[in-house]
């Protein structure tokens, strides 16, 4: 099948398109560098004629400064690269289409047959910008399809234009071997006889591209050694693009300034203020967190209602045995532990993905990067940390937009104190066990302060080891932050929906398959000792009649399943390590669940619902949180008190629990000093927080 590869700069609804000719869902948004990583899928471009289509990341030029960017060199200019195009489909926007031309020119110098697609055409119309879009075609030399993504516009007379297209024009756009004087061009173009020279003058100054031997590397090096200003030669071609490009544009490209809205420009003086602007972003956080605990709490209350029903249910009607115990006691409360929570993760992946859609985003990007260069960081950062309240994973893969190798290693670093979707199952049971449900005003609901206390903790702390480590790790070089402000635009519900339903769905199936296997082997632990269990059964009856003798108890069956819960395996291993954390206010209980979470850690509350489902022989099955209010510590008081929430949370606030993260933190940094680091430095600090808060409290 014919191969096309998108390109184009970010922003310019590249990926709105690539949704459109596969029908595949893949994540829109407003901000640059959105697309991380290539994605493919199957265009029909007829009844007869298919397409793989590469969504290639967003990028300003071709020249390998950044991870996208270098993804999209590798991809382009490596004819030996198996994603290497057939053609390409350059997707520009109309209001921006001067910078757009720019990497344009580039890949068209290249070589590579293109078409040229002009997105949002429907708004250039209304803010007077018209184009001749048939001259334009002629000067390029490339077919010119101008579309409309919101609309559906042009996309036919697009998929025509792919089954009709034909080679490129083999003269380049800008010939630069006339202007660059002073320079080896002859042996530039020896090097690589078989391609063009910019391409030639690409892989000669610009990388080590991995694809080229070992000895034209050598010859490559020995070139560039006979050039002695290699960076002036490198404005001197920007210089020369635009030029073409301006040439170019007086001809084809006409604007009326005074048709235009300057609505934009209200909304930015409004929304990037130097005081009102941090005020509308603190604004937004309280809404979404309110959200997130006001608009769920009756899913919520239904799901964990019904879990316990079909737990009732089964134990009722399957056989009694090891198989009906492990349905009903490990699988069934591991998999309601994290199911309970999709509705509040689907409302905060809802807000993130309409502040991106409409563009506020970016300005929340342009308003920071003032503060977050006190920290060694840059605008671009706060995505990767606003992304991380989501998963840190994809968190961690979006820092590649950051050029800075520095700011990139620290905004690394700090994601994974900013409190993302799996620890929020954590926080809300801890938060509705030991927090009143109060409201002030009839707005302002305190389980929802103290949800957004946690989230602003754990920016804080992001943000204090982001100035530890800036004063470590040395600077190279000063930098400079560029960032795009998109058009402000209304979300299309599809793109809201798709985005909350991929997310929410990844979350759930990849949670799941650890709490489902971590749930079955806790329940066999719980359920199961050493040789001597069974005597430790028949001392649990002895107990039991013991106690009922002297009048102690009276539930018989609940404190015999508990003695044999505490001489099990998972028991054991939980008394093993209850002299390290009870200064903190925690049993062995919580011991297990904790360190059972090191593998993700919403896993603790499947834990403890697997826990005290196993340690629970009432037949009426409760809850997990109704189970977890009711424990009780040997002198009679509540386990979850307030001292000992509140050293949980802050124990989870600042814990490196999740072995996922650790694992991409490895393969982005390409070492495992870094997340070593991680896992030692969060723990000993969780630790620490949270013996001196329960030591305080209790």
């Amino acid at each position: 099948m014919l191969k096309i590869a998108l390109a184009g700069n970010p922003n310019t609804g590249k990926t709105s398109l690539f949704n459109i000719l596969t029908g595949l869902r893949h994540k829109v948004g407003n901000y640059p560098g959105i697309t991380v990583e290539k994605k493919e899928g199957i265009a029909f471009l007829s009844p007869s004629k298919q397409a793989v289509i590469l969504d290639l990341p967003g990028t300003y030029s071709i020249h390998p400064t950044s991870a996208d960017e270098q993804i999209v060199f590798d991809v382009l200019v490596n004819e030996k690269n198996q994603d290497h195009p057939d053609l390409v489909v350059y997707v520009a926007e109309a209001e921006n289409l001067k910078r757009n031309l720019f990497l344009f020119s580039q890949l068209r110098d290249l070589g590579l047959p293109l078409i040229l697609v002009i997105n949002m055409i429907d708004k250039a119309k209304k803010k007077g910008i018209e184009i001749d879009f048939s001259q334009l075609s002629a000067l390029l030399s490339v077919p010119v399809i101008p579309i409309s993504t919101r609309k559906k516009n042009g996309i036919d007379d697009l998929k025509t234009a792919i089954i009709n297209h034909s080679c490129t024009a083999t003269e380049p756009m800008v010939v630069l071997s006339q202007s660059f004087k002073n320079l080896p061009c002859e042996k530039i173009r020896g090097l690589f006889p078989q391609y063009s020279y910019y391409k030639s003058w690409l892989l000669t100054t610009y990388a080590k591209p991995g694809f080229l031997s070992k000895e034209k590397i050598t010859e490559i090096e020995a070139i560039r050694s006979e050039i002695s200003d290699l960076e002036r030669y490198h404005q001197r071609e920007a210089i020369l693009r635009y030029q073409k490009i301006n040439e170019i544009l007086q001809k084809t490209y006409k604007i009326d300034r005074l048709k235009g809205s300057d609505l934009r420009a209200i909304l930015d003086r409004i929304f990037i203020h130097k005081v009102f602007g941090y005020v509308i972003f603190a604004a937004v956080l309280i809404l979404i967190f309110q959200s997130v605990f006001a608009w769920t709490s009756a899913p919520m209350d239904w799901i964990d209602s019904r879990f316990a029903m079909l737990a009732e249910l089964l134990k009722y009607k399957l056989p009694p045995g090891r198989f009906t115990d492990l349905v009903t006691d490990g699988i069934i409360p591991g998999i309601g532990g994290i199911v309970i929570f999709v509705p509040q993760i689907a409302v905060l992946i809802f807000f993130i993905s309409i502040l991106e859609e409409t563009g506020y985003m970016s300005r929340v990007v342009f308003l920071m990067d003032k503060i977050m260069r006190r920290y060694g960081m840059s605008g671009k950062s706060v995505l990767p940390l606003v992304s991380g309240t989501a998963c840190a994973i994809p968190a961690v893969l979006s820092t590649r937009n950051i050029e800075n190798w520095r700011e990139r290693l620290i905004t690394i670093f700090v994601i994974p104190f900013t409190t993302c979707s799996a620890r929020l199952p954590v926080y809300t049971i801890l938060i509705s066990l030991i927090i009143p449900k109060k409201s002030y005003f009839g707005l302002i609901n305190l389980q929802g302060l103290v949800l957004m206390a946690l989230y602003m903790i754990g920016f804080a702390s992001a943000f204090m080891a982001a100035s530890v480590l800036n004063r470590l790790v040395k600077r190279e070089a000063l930098n400079f932050f560029v960032a795009e402000l998109p058009e402000y635009q209304l979300p299309l519900p599809k793109n809201i929906f798709y985005s909350v339903w991929d997310k929410t769905k990844s979350f759930v199936l990849e949670a799941g398959k650890i709490i489902l296997s971590i749930s079955v082997i806790l329940w066999f632990m719980a359920s199961t000792g050493s040789r001597n269990y069974h005597g430790t059964e028949l001392k649990a009856e002895a107990s039991v009649a013991e106690m009922v003798q002297n009048d102690q108890m009276t539930d018989t069956e609940e404190i015999e399943a508990a003695i044999k819960l505490e001489n099990s395996y998972l028991g054991r291993l939980g008394k093993a390590i209850e002299p390290v954390i009870a200064p903190l206010g925690y049993d062995w209980k919580i011991g297990i669940a904790i360190l059972s979470s090191f593998a993700a850690r919403e896993v603790f509350v499947g834990t403890l619902a697997t826990i005290y489902s196993v340690g629970d022989a009432d037949e009426q099955t409760e809850t997990v949180r109704n189970r977890m209010r009711m424990e009780l510590r040997p002198d009679g008081t509540p386990v979850f008190n307030f001292a000992t929430g509140i050293s949980l949370l802050l124990f989870y606030a600042f814990a490196m629990q999740c072995m996922s993260t650790l694992a991409i933190v490895k393969r982005e940094t390409n070492s495992w000093k870094w997340p070593l680091i991680q896992l030692a430095s969060m723990g000993t600090l969780a630790y620490i927080v949270s013996l001196i808060t329960y030591q305080l409290l209790k």
